[in-house]
């Protein structure tokens, strides 16, 4: 007999890995690149390198603890049972922005998409219409799209491809750099530190969604499977975002030749492959973002509910699950009425006031390794102290330095959201006295559906 209560293990490290580059979404490297070329003064790619770096000291440190805490790996989790829950909820609390903020982001891109395809038609438009469809999906059902991510996935990768071999023959023919080998996308002359490490707060939020797949962990075939995972979606991520980089930098060694600069991919898919490509490379990163929006509308409405249903949020109406569809409609409805305000913003402000919550959360998990292996537990060997010391303090360090850099507007949207964040929980726990609700959103979620699914049922019955 089996155990229904349980989520089946079926997932190899390759399926979670095409589920976090999914999530990743690969073409955002062309619709970030005008901004970053300009921050850094044209080397996009060693904002990568200096962001990947950041990137895999903190997934190997997320690998360390989804082992100690598989039902439910987030930062908020790590941090709450090694640091005390009022840290983990403020950890929690500045993560919360990165999800209500994901969804605006995909509406965005969308956007300028439309927009670069039809300059005449007003914005508002396309936002209301994509915002409304991915709203109404999500309101109807939330099953799973790990096959669709998969495909579009191969698909990305693929059109990628084909961008580097268009590439390779419009610099063999005298294009921006007009060699294929050159140092000059990653060093020259009039670059600085300091625009460097800015860029890698830009392009940091190119890697955002590799620790989402620590939400699979109860369906991987073993528990090796997530750590390895989380690597190589970093490493492959990383390569993918370093290679597309290095040759549209060497393309493009400046941003004069674009119109748009907040997103260039519509523009250099025009001019590395004309019409046709840049139709089919718009197409390409359309579906990615679409599938993108639809995944990470469905997590911000799902940790909203999970708040709602365990007292952290308003019960009644952040924890309301609609009967017959089983979805909780309202969260669904508010994550939609945020992504709403894609009309206005620029992509540049919006990727920086994410990664103000996810540099927070990354350096907290890199401290969590540090408090429960080498303090709790005293591993303290020689290379224990290297694995649970030194490698995760420079992997917070790191994630702490991108974090100075941010853009100042998002430093001060990210630092009232916090305090935003303090109040409430002051708030919530009458100033300590009342404990926190949790913020998990895997097993209670389970549970509680199982739980409202069962209360619907008998109702039904004495109906009849």
């Amino acid at each position: 007999m089996t155990d229904n209560t349980t989520l089946k293990r079926s997932l190899g490290v390759w399926s979670i890995v095409a589920l976090g580059l999914g999530y990743m979404t690969p073409t955002v490297v062309f619709d970030t690149f005008g901004i970053v070329s300009k921050l850094t003064n044209g080397v996009v790619p060693m904002a990568y390198l200096v962001a990947l770096l950041v990137m895999v000291l903190t997934a190997i440190s997320y690998g360390k603890m989804v082992q100690v805490f598989p039902a439910a790996g987030s930062a908020y989790t790590y941090t709450r049972e090694t640091m005390g829950p009022h840290l983990g909820f403020l950890v929690g609390w500045t993560s919360l922005l990165d999800y209500l903020l994901l969804p605006l982001v995909n509406a965005l891109i969308i956007r300028i998409y439309m927009e670069s395809l039809f300059p005449n038609v007003p914005v508002w438009i396309w936002v209301f219409a994509y915002v409304i469809v991915v709203t109404a999906i999500n309101a109807y059902s939330m099953e799973s799209t790990s096959n669709l991510n998969f495909i579009l996935v191969v698909f990305t990768i693929c059109l990628i491809g084909i961008f580097i071999i268009l590439a390779s023959v419009q610099l063999y023919h005298g294009m921006g750099n007009g060699t294929l080998f050159t140092i000059h996308p990653l060093s020259h002359e009039n670059v600085k530190l300091v625009a460097i490490l800015t860029g890698a707060t830009v392009v940091a939020f190119s890697f955002i969604g590799f620790d989402a797949i620590t939400m699979y962990t109860e369906e991987a075939k073993d528990t090796s499977t997530v750590p390895r995972a989380i690597l190589l979606t970093v490493l492959i991520g990383g390569g993918i975002f370093f290679i597309a980089s290095y040759f549209t930098q060497s393309l493009f060694p400046d941003v004069s030749k674009f119109e748009n600069v907040d997103d260039t991919l519509p523009e250099i898919g025009l001019y590395v492959g004309g019409k046709f490509f840049q139709l089919l490379f718009i197409a390409g990163a359309f579906a990615a973002t679409v599938a993108s929006g639809l995944a990470s509308h469905a997590s911000a409405s799902r940790l909203l509910f999970v708040m709602g249903r365990n007292g952290v949020l308003p019960k009644k109406t952040f924890g309301y699950l609609h009967p017959k569809f089983r979805t909780p409609v309202f969260t669904v409805v508010l994550t939609g009425i945020v992504s709403l305000f894609a009309i206005g913003p620029n992509l540049e402000l919006i990727a920086s006031v994410i990664n103000f919550g996810a540099l927070i959360a990354f350096t907290f998990v890199n401290i969590s390794v540090i408090v429960h292996f080498y303090i709790r537990q005293k591993r303290r060997s020689g290379s224990e102290t290297f694995k649970y010391l030194i490698m995760p303090s420079f992997g917070a360090l790191a994630t702490g330095v991108l974090w100075y850099h941010l853009h100042a507007d998002a430093f001060i949207g990210g630092i009232v959201w916090l305090i935003i964040g303090i109040i409430y929980m002051l708030f919530i726990t009458r100033f300590f006295k009342k404990e926190l609700g949790s913020m998990d959103s895997i097993d209670d979620l389970e549970s509680l559906d199982k739980e409202i699914f069962k209360e619907e049922e008998e109702k039904i019955k004495v109906l009849k």
